[in-house]
């Protein structure tokens, strides 16, 4: 992989195309004290990665000239929804920011009865907007081509209604007997996480009514923020790439 930073730029990619950065790209080339003539990549979360030299660095804008595009497929070959309950503002932004380092497909954010965080439409709309864009910058950093798309939130009830995904479905669950060791996906994984204070037993019922399976990590009770990234590595190391 080059040394060259990476920048998520959504649009406007072809080879030989001059382009206009995104602001946020634009104060991480400042950030990063970069100036006319270094080299840069930009990718569109479509698999292709563009070597670009940088033909512009001002106070306001910076701009980049694009080389032809490389593939550079860096995904797992599991494909893995994460269904978190809505946690802390500082915590779920650490869940998605490590649940795309280590390779989640999606993540589904989940109001549930505990779920601590209660924001208007509009402010869960600018929170989902925050969480994408964490996901984005994620992928600049661990070299990911493809974005994992970040869901609008749902109630837990409102996703059980509309899932259709196939494949295995796995409910972290302190106190069950099954281990992650003991299945055998086929398919896509989705694998469920309650908030602070974990899913009620009327939502372990709905879930387990779906077909989810309860599994532990373990003796010990996680915090919500740590379990689906424990679970995530443990599942790329037995049926990933890890």
């Amino acid at each position: 992989m080059s040394d060259a930073p990476r920048l998520f730029h959504p649009e406007g990619l072809a080879a030989g195309a001059v382009v206009t950065l995104a602001q946020g790209a634009h104060r991480h080339i400042q950030a990063l004290r970069l100036a006319a003539g270094d080299a840069v990549t930009l990718f569109a979360g479509d698999g292709w990665e563009w070597p670009a030299e940088l033909v512009q660095v001002g106070k306001r804008q910076s701009v980049a000239k694009l080389r032809p595009a490389e593939m550079r497929d860096r995904e797992s070959p599991l494909e893995v929804t994460l269904v978190q309950g809505i946690c802390a503002a500082d915590r779920m932004d650490w869940v998605v920011q490590k649940a795309t380092e280590l390779g989640v497909s999606a993540i589904r954010p989940i109001v549930t009865q505990r779920t601590v965080i209660r924001l208007s439409a509009e402010r869960q709309e600018r929170r989902e907007q925050h969480w994408q864009a964490i996901a984005e910058s994620a992928c600049e950093q661990c070299g990911r081509n493809r974005v994992p798309r970040v869901h609008p939130g749902l109630a837990l009830t409102d996703f059980l209604a509309i899932e259709a995904s196939p494949g295995l479905r796995i409910l972290l669950l302190p106190g069950a007997t099954q281990r992650l060791a003991d299945l055998v996906p086929q398919g896509p994984v989705s694998v469920a996480i309650g908030p602070e204070g974990g899913f009620t037993d009327l939502e372990e019922s709905l879930l387990a009514s779906r077909g989810y399976q309860a599994v532990r990590l373990g003796p010990r009770t996680l915090r919500t923020e740590t379990a689906p990234l424990a679970a995530l590595a443990v599942m790329q190391s037995l049926w990933g790439d890890l």
